[in-house]
C-alpha cells in the first residue's frame, strides 16, 4: 500500500534523490520505453505559503521508462474526501472504496496486528541508573508485540517507546482504545513536533488512566497542522512484583491528514460487503474469510469457527469439558433435578470416533430450602418475606418479637435458581462477543463458573444492591462501616490461577462491587485445587477499606456485586482454550445492612421510654458511644476507657477496653494515644510528653536496584500518635493521577484536590522511583500499601496482643530508661501474610538527638522488616526522655563569704528528661565566720584540758602518799636493823606530813648500782647504808 499521507514523503524524497542521478547516467546513451501507468504513481508536493501544491509523478523504478506525465497543479491542500472514500490521483477526484475495503476520508486508522504497521516503530532504552556492581540485563528484547487483534506493551522494567510520524494539513485529532490494568508500569502518551519540542500537554493528557480488568478505556488528544509525532511509551516497576500485567493498545485513529489514497482493505476474518465503506464487519461463527473480503464463506462440515476467524478448524470428539451440569428449577411438586448442557458455542463433534455422550439426567431429589428471608410459597417457588418479618427459609415467615428489630441483608446458601438480583454476562478481551452466553451457572449448593467460549472471557457474576442502612441498633457504633461483604469459594484451576474480587465506582446514583476470577499464565505450574475459602470484607463509607469498597455511604445507593473469572489471556489474540475445567465455585455470599433487604433473624434493640414512646416504632437508635443493656434494653454509656467494637452494641460486653497507654474519644468509637505516657519505674513514676513526636514523620531507607538496574527506594511515612485515633500518615502514587481530574469527578471527592490512589494508615510504605533523563521530572511514587491501620497500645513490655517487639535488632540501650514500644497491627491479609502484617515503634530516650529525634530500622534487616509481615522501627529523642522531676537533681551549698552563703542546684548526670520541673533558682542566706559549732568544740576542748590538769595533780598527790607509806613498811620489815619500831609508816587520813620527818630516797645511779653489785660480792655484810636525818630517827631512809 502506498504512503497515504505525508507521513513518509520527506524521508522517501531524500533517499529517491541520489538514486535518480546515477541511473540517468547509465542509460544515457539509450532509448527507455515510454512510461505506462504501472511504472509510476502520483504524489503531491509540500504546500506553498498560498496552500496551493502540484502533483508529480513518481516512477517506481528510476531510469526503466521515459516521458512521465509532467506536474499538474494539485487540489487545494485542505481538500479531502469523506468517510468511505479515497482520493484517486488520475482524476484528482473522491472515488468510493471497493467491497472488501474501507475509509477513513480524511483520517488513518490501524486496527490490524498481525504485524508492526509501516511507520511505527518500537525502540526500547537502556536505564540511566546502573547498579552499582554492574549486574543489569539489556533492554533489546523488550519491544511492543503485535498479537493480532491488539498491540501489547513490555512487561519488564525497560523504557519502551511506540513511535509513529504523520504530518497533518489541518487541525485534527489522535484516538485509540486502551487497556492500561496494571499501575506497575509507567504508560504516557505524549506528542512531540518535527523539532523534537514537546507539545503542551497536561497532566491527564500525557499520563493514562488505569482501567479496571478487562476493561477497554479511550483516550484522545488535538494535534496541530503539520508534522507530528507520537509516543507511546511504558516503563515497568516490578519492585517485589512478579511480573506485570501489559499494556494493550487496539484501536488507533488518526483525523486530519490531506488525502488518502487508497482504501484499507479489510482484515482476515472481517468484510465489507458493499462499496464506501468506512468500516468492516466480523464474520459470523462458523463462517471464514480472507483479506479484503466482501462477504464470508461458510465452514465445511465438520468444522467450525467463532466470530472474526479467518480459517475454520476442525471439529474435536466431544470430551467431559465439553458439557457440564446444571440443575432444573424447581418444580410444582418441589422437585428438581441434574441435568447436563453442552458448552456453548459447541465446536466438538458427538458423533466422532472416541466421542464422550453427553450424560443422562440425574435423578428427581427434593428441591433444598429457601434462601433465609424467603419462604417457600404453594407454586414452589421463594418469595422474600415481608417487611418486618424473618425466616430462616424453612418455615413461614414470622414477625420479631418486642424490643427487637429485623437483620436485614441478603444472604444466598443454595442455588437452585439464580436470584431475581443477580444476573450473570461475559465479557472478552478481544472484544468478541459472548454475551449469548451464561458465565456462571446454579448447581444447588454452588454456582459455579462456566466454560465461555474462550479463555480469553471474562465470565462476571452480578448482585445488584439498592444500597445500605446502619440499623437503629448499631447506630452508635460509628467508624464509618455501613455493612458487610462475605462470601466463601472455591478455585479449581489446573494452571497457576487467581481469582480477584474488586471494586468498580459508578455512577453517582449507582455503586458496583466487581471481583474477576481465574488468570493463567503462560508456563506457570499446576496450581491444583485450593481449599474451601472465606472472604470478609467491611462496606466503608467514603473510602476504601480491602478487601472491599464501597463509595457510598448509606441510603438509596444502587449497586452490584460482580465476581468474575477470566480465563487465559492467550497472547496470540485468537480465541483458544486450554483450561476449560477451570472454574470458581460460590458456595455462599452475605451482605449485611441492605436496604430494603430480606430478614433471616431479629437482633435486640434499645426501647424508647413508654412515656416518649411513637407510633409504629418501639425502638430507638443509641447515642454514639452507648450500648444496649441486656436486662433494661435501654442506652447506656460505655465506661470510661473502653470502646465500641465489632458489629454488635448489645450487652456490656460489647465496650471493649482501651489497650495499655491508650485513652478512647468522646464517642467510644476508637481507642488512641494521646502522645503522652506514664510508667513505674523502681520506686519512682516516669511522665512522658510525646507531643513533639506527634507530627507524621519520614524514613527514606538506602537506594536499592532492579535486576534491569532500575535505582528505587522505600519510602516510609509514620503518624506515631494519629489524630485521635485517625490514621494521618498518607502515602499517594502519582502515576496516573498527577492531575485532580480522575479524583475529583469520578470518584465523588467534591472538596480539595488529592491523589485517588493512596494508602492510610499509622504507617504506611511508598516504592520512590528517583527522576532521571527519560521524561520524569519529579520522583515516581508507586506500590503504596498501609503497614498499620488499627493502634494496640503502648507499653514498656515486649509482648502486646500477639505482636512482639524484638529488642535484638537494635543496639542495647545503655541508659535506665526503658524503651516505650507502641503496637499496631493491619488488618490486610496478603499472600505472605495471611494473619496481616503488625508493626512495633521502640521510642528511647537519647539526651543526644534533637525533640524531633531521628528514626532507624534494624540493620540486620535494612527494609525495616526480615519476613514482610512484621515491621520494626526505633525512634531516639530527647522527647522520649520523661519529664524532670525533683529526683532529677541535687542542691550544693557554697563557702561562707562576708556573712552569705549561696546554695546551688545541678541536674544529676548523665541527665536524662526533659521539660517537667525547672531546676531551683540560686538561693542566698546570712552565715557567721566562727560557727556555734565551733565555738562550741573549743569550750568543750578548755573543758576538758583543765579536767586533766586537776586530775593529774590529784593522782600526783596521791602517789606520793602511797611511796612514803611504802618505804615505812620496808623499813620496819628489815630485821637486822635494831632500829626502834614505828607504830605506823603512813599518815592518818587527813595528817599531813612534816617537812622536817620525810625521808629522802635517792634512785642510784647506773654507777652506783654496780658498785652496789661489786661490793655485795665482796664484803660479808651486804646491807645497805641508810641516811638518817639528824634531828630525828623515827624513819629509815633509803639511799
Amino acid at each position: 500500500m502506498r504512503e497515504p499521507a505525508w507521513a513518509s514523503w520527506f524521508p522517501r524524497c531524500l533517499l529517491v534523490l541520489p538514486i535518480i542521478a546515477p541511473f540517468r547516467a547509465t542509460y544515457a546513451g539509450t532509448t527507455l520505453p515510454p512510461c505506462d501507468e504501472m511504472d509510476y504513481y502520483y504524489q503531491y508536493t509540500e504546500c506553498d505559503n498560498t496552500g496551493s501544491r502540484w502533483r508529480v509523478a513518481i516512477p517506481l523504478n528510476p531510469g526503466t521508462c521515459s516521458g512521465l506525465p509532467p506536474p499538474s497543479r494539485g487540489t487545494d491542500c485542505s481538500f479531502s474526501c469523506s468517510a468511505g472514500k479515497f482520493l484517486e490521483m488520475s482524476s484528482q477526484s473522491c472515488t468510493p472504496c471497493a467491497a472488501g475495503s474501507y475509509s477513513l476520508g480524511s483520517g488513518l486508522r490501524f486496527d490490524q496486528w498481525d504485524a508492526l504497521p509501516a511507520g511505527f516503530i518500537s525502540i526500547a532504552s537502556f536505564l540511566d541508573a546502573r547498579p552499582p556492581d554492574g549486574d543489569f540485563q539489556a533492554c533489546s528484547n523488550s519491544t511492543w508485540t503485535p498479537r493480532g487483534v491488539y498491540l501489547e506493551s513490555n512487561r519488564d522494567e525497560c523504557t519502551v517507546s511506540l513511535v509513529y510520524m504523520v504530518h497533518l494539513e489541518k487541525r485534527g485529532s489522535v484516538s485509540f482504545t486502551y487497556q492500561y490494568p496494571d499501575s506497575n508500569i509507567f504508560f504516557q502518551f505524549y506528542v512531540q513536533n518535527e523539532q523534537c519540542q514537546e507539545m503542551s500537554q497536561s497532566d491527564e493528557q500525557k499520563w493514562i488512566e488505569v482501567t479496571g480488568d478487562g476493561e477497554w478505556g479511550t483516550h484522545t488528544i488535538n494535534l496541530w497542522a503539520g508534522t507530528n509525532i507520537l509516543y507511546w511509551r511504558t516503563t515497568g516497576i516490578l519492585v517485589g512484583v512478579k511480573m506485570a500485567k501489559p499494556v494493550l493498545l487496539k484501536d488507533i485513529k488518526i483525523e486530519g491528514v490531506a488525502y488518502t489514497s487508497e482504501c484499507f482493505p479489510c482484515r482476515p476474518g472481517w468484510y465489507s460487503a458493499s462499496a464506501g465503506s468506512s468500516f468492516c464487519r466480523p464474520c459470523p461463527a462458523d463462517t471464514f474469510s480472507g483479506k479484503s473480503s466482501a462477504s464470508c464463506a461458510a465452514c465445511p462440515e465438520k468444522h467450525y469457527s467463532l466470530e472474526g476467524w479467518a480459517a475454520c478448524k476442525s471439529r474435536p470428539p466431544c470430551a467431559e469439558e465439553d458439557y457440564f451440569q446444571i440443575h432444573t428449577p424447581c418444580d410444582s411438586k418441589g422437585k428438581t433435578q441434574a441435568v447436563y448442557r453442552w458448552v456453548e458455542p459447541k465446536i466438538c463433534d458427538e458423533n466422532a470416533t472416541s466421542a464422550v455422550a453427553l450424560p443422562a439426567a440425574g435423578p428427581v431429589k427434593p428441591c433444598p430450602p429457601c434462601n433465609p428471608g424467603f419462604y417457600n410459597s404453594n407454586d414452589s417457588t421463594c418469595s422474600p418475606c415481608p417487611p418486618g418479618t424473618r425466616s430462616d427459609g424453612t418455615y413461614v415467615c414470622t414477625r420479631c418479637p418486642s424490643g427487637t428489630e429485623p437483620v436485614l441483608g441478603y444472604e444466598y446458601r443454595w442455588w437452585n435458581v439464580l436470584p431475581s438480583n443477580m444476573k450473570t454476562s461475559c465479557f472478552n478481551v478481544g472484544n468478541s462477543k459472548c454475551d449469548g452466553m451464561n458465565g456462571w451457572e446454579v448447581a444447588g449448593d454452588h454456582v459455579r463458573s462456566g466454560a465461555g467460549s474462550s479463555d480469553n472471557d471474562y465470565l462476571i457474576l452480578s448482585l445488584q444492591v439498592p444500597g445500605f442502612k446502619v440499623p437503629a441498633s448499631l447506630s452508635g457504633v460509628s467508624g464509618g462501616e455501613v455493612a458487610q461483604i462475605a462470601f466463601e469459594f472455591e478455585t479449581v484451576c489446573a494452571g497457576d490461577c487467581e481469582f480477584y474480587f474488586m471494586t468498580v465506582s459508578g455512577t453517582p446514583t449507582s455503586l458496583f462491587v466487581a471481583a474477576g476470577g481465574v488468570s493463567h499464565e503462560s508456563g506457570s505450574p499446576p496450581a491444583g485445587r485450593a481449599q474451601q475459602e472465606h472472604h470478609r470484607g467491611g462496606v466503608v463509607g467514603g473510602q476504601q477499606r480491602s478487601p472491599v469498597v464501597l463509595a457510598q455511604r448509606e441510603q438509596e445507593r444502587l449497586g452490584h456485586l460482580h465476581v468474575g473469572l477470566p480465563e487465559d489471556q492467550s497472547r496470540s489474540g485468537r480465541t483458544v482454550r486450554h483450561y476449560v475445567g477451570d472454574n470458581v465455585k460460590l458456595f455462599s455470599v452475605h451482605v449485611t445492612n441492605v436496604l430494603g433487604g430480606v430478614a433471616s433473624g431479629c437482633r435486640a434493640c434499645a426501647l424508647v421510654p413508654e412515656n416518649s414512646r411513637r407510633a409504629g416504632s418501639s425502638c430507638v437508635p443509641c447515642p454514639p458511644g452507648f450500648y444496649i443493656h441486656a436486662e433494661t434494653n435501654r442506652c447506656e454509656e460505655c465506661p470510661a476507657g473502653t470502646h465500641l467494637a465489632g458489629r454488635h452494641a448489645y450487652g456490656g460486653d460489647a465496650c471493649v477496653p482501651c489497650g495499655p497507654g491508650s485513652v478512647t474519644n468522646r464517642e467510644h468509637s476508637r481507642c488512641y494515644s494521646d502522645c503522652s505516657f506514664s510508667h513505674t519505674h523502681g520506686n519512682r513514676t516516669l511522665t512522658y510528653d510525646l507531643g513533639a513526636l506527634s507530627d507524621v514523620a519520614s524514613l527514606t531507607l538506602e537506594p536499592g536496584f532492579t535486576t534491569k538496574g532500575t535505582k528505587y527506594l522505600h519510602l516510609f511515612n509514620i503518624s506515631l500518635c494519629g489524630h485521635q485515633g485517625r490514621r494521618a500518615a498518607v502515602c499517594r502514587n502519582n502515576l496516573t493521577d498527577f492531575n485532580s481530574v480522575f479524583s475529583k469527578d469520578r470518584r465523588g471527592d467534591t472538596g480539595a484536590a488529592r491523589l485517588a490512589d493512596a494508602a492510610e494508615g499509622f504507617i504506611c510504605q511508598s516504592t520512590i522511583v528517583p527522576a532521571d533523563r527519560r521524561g520524569f521530572r519529579t520522583p515516581i511514587s508507586s506500590q503504596s500499601v498501609g503497614l498499620a491501620d488499627t493502634f494496640l497500645g503502648a507499653t514498656v513490655e515486649r509482648f502486646l496482643d500477639g505482636v512482639s517487639a524484638d529488642a535484638e535488632l537494635f543496639p542495647e540501650n545503655t541508659n535506665n530508661i526503658p524503651d516505650i514500644n507502641f503496637f499496631y497491627r493491619s488488618t490486610r491479609v496478603t499472600a505472605s501474610c495471611d494473619r496481616g502484617r503488625s508493626s512495633v515503634i521502640a521510642v528511647r530516650c537519647n539526651p543526644r538527638k534533637s525533640e524531633r529525634g531521628e528514626l532507624s530500622v534494624p540493620s540486620s534487616c535494612p527494609a525495616g522488616t526480615c519476613d514482610g509481615c512484621a515491621f520494626h522501627f526505633l525512634w531516639e529523642s530527647a522527647s522520649a526522655c520523661p519529664l524532670c522531676t525533683q529526683d532529677d537533681y541535687h542542691q550544693l551549698d557554697g563557702a561562707c563569704k562576708g556573712g552569705t552563703q549561696e546554695t546551688f542546684s545541678l541536674w544529676n548526670e548523665p541527665k536524662l528528661c526533659i521539660k517537667g520541673v525547672p531546676l531551683p533558682p540560686r538561693s542566698s542566706a546570712p552565715c557567721e565566720s566562727v560557727t556555734l559549732r565551733l565555738k562550741l568544740g573549743v569550750g568543750g576542748g578548755v573543758i576538758l584540758a583543765v579536767l586533766l590538769v586537776a586530775l593529774t595533780c590529784y593522782f600526783w598527790k596521791m602517789n606520793k602518799r602511797l611511796e612514803y607509806k611504802y618505804s615505812r613498811m620496808v623499813m620496819s620489815a628489815n630485821k637486822e636493823s635494831e632500829l626502834p619500831a614505828a607504830d605506823s609508816c603512813g599518815l592518818d587520813e587527813g595528817e599531813d606530813p612534816d617537812p622536817d620527818d620525810a625521808v629522802y630516797t635517792r634512785e642510784p645511779s647506773l654507777l652506783g648500782k654496780l658498785r652496789a653489785i661489786a661490793n655485795k660480792h665482796e664484803g660479808e655484810d651486804s646491807s645497805e647504808s641508810v641516811q638518817l636525818n639528824s634531828s630525828r630517827a623515827d624513819c629509815w631512809v633509803l639511799g
